[in-house]
């Protein structure tokens, strides 16, 4: 299994108590579907480990795990590394909901301008992500936002969008 067939669930982030639990923190948004999870992969030097475990509890976004066959010094020394599950086991979603890593090579459809490219990647900033969209060496930058977001054909990789008025044309000088 390697990080490009998985996503990543999130972190280990500290010890917790004496008996080798740690805390991980779940990075998605309902960690309480994850509440029956018993094993997970944790990224070590670049190659991606399974290990099997017990969740305790969780709170928000944070859970209380014990992992299977691990001395207590063991579980603590993976304490900073990240956690991985297969795509396959990400929910799948409907309408005009998607992952990131979903719409990747989507052609964009904008209601004013028509074929404005394809999505190249997704960049996260702190205030709201962007699609990166090219279009013949181009680049477009479109704000990941419900408002924009119009439909999602997964059928036939296509994302129609309704721009902000004259954000299209700062790029393509129209």
């Amino acid at each position: 299994m390697t990080i490009d067939e998985c996503y990543q669930l999130g972190r280990i982030t500290k010890p917790f108590g004496y008996k080798g639990q740690v805390i991980f923190f779940l990075d998605v948004d309902c960690p309480e579907d994850y509440a029956d999870l018993d094993s997970a992969f944790v990224e070590i030097k670049g190659n991606l480990i399974p290990y099997f475990f017990k969740i305790e509890n969780i709170a928000g976004n944070k859970a209380t795990v014990t992992f299977e066959d691990l001395k207590p010094e063991e579980a603590q020394a993976l304490v900073g590394h990240d956690l991985y599950l297969p795509l396959d086991m990400l929910p799948k979603l409907t309408g005009n909901q998607f992952y990131f890593h979903e719409v990747i090579g989507f052609k964009v459809i904008d209601e004013t301008h028509g074929d404005i490219g394809t999505i190249q990647s997704i960049i996260e900033y702190p205030a709201q992500p962007l699609f990166q969209i090219m279009d013949d060496g181009t680049e477009i930058l479109i704000p990941v936002i419900d408002p924009v977001i119009k439909k999602v054909d997964r059928e036939q990789k296509t994302l129609f969008i309704n721009a902000p008025n004259g954000l299209i044309e700062l790029y393509l000088n129209k």
